[in-house]
């Protein structure tokens, strides 16, 4: 006795739905929260500002979506960012080290590294959107790569709104 054609697909339909549903349980499940709110302050070090630059960088900042640090491995989209600090110095004819981090991030079509395409986002704008503090923060990082963190809150940012 054969089981009419529509009762068939019906049963295929339910039997691929249920083996789906069971592989897609089988894979992690993954919960993103927003990035905890960090506190900055003025009478921060700059050594203390960089601690929080490295948890903004490697959460809210999104920098190592796209930048490795340190990798042997092929870099991802953008450069690698160890011994950056040493590299800003020299990157940018005229510019020192704060004002190519600053333009970097708040103008990052400005300067493109050799090598690589423009499609860095602007990080004090959205999607990433970070603060003036924050960004203090991920400088006084970047700084720490290959370096030594020097900026302050009280410091003025170039390109990112502040004074040039």
């Amino acid at each position: 006795m054969r089981s009419p054609v529509g009762v068939n697909v019906v049963l295929v339909v339910v039997g691929t739905t249920l083996f789906y549903t069971y592989v897609g349980q089988l894979v992690p499940q993954k919960e993103l929260q927003p990035p905890p709110k960090v506190e900055i302050t003025q009478d921060m070090t700059p050594a203390q500002l960089a601690k929080i630059g490295d948890q903004i960088a490697h959460s809210k900042g999104l920098c190592t979506t796209c930048h490795t640090i340190g990798s042997k491995e092929a870099t991802l989209r953008f450069p690698d960012l160890a011994g950056v600090a040493e590299r800003a110095k020299t990157r940018v004819t005229g510019f020192d080290q704060l004002q190519y981090f600053a333009q970097t991030l708040c103008d990052p079509n400005a300067f493109i590294v050799p090598g690589f395409t423009p499609g860095m986002p602007t990080i004090n704008k959205a999607p990433v959107g970070l603060t003036d503090e924050e960004l203090h923060a991920v400088i006084a990082w970047l700084q720490s790569q290959g370096g030594e963190a020097t900026i302050t809150l009280k410091e003025k940012l170039p390109y990112c709104g502040g004074a040039s």
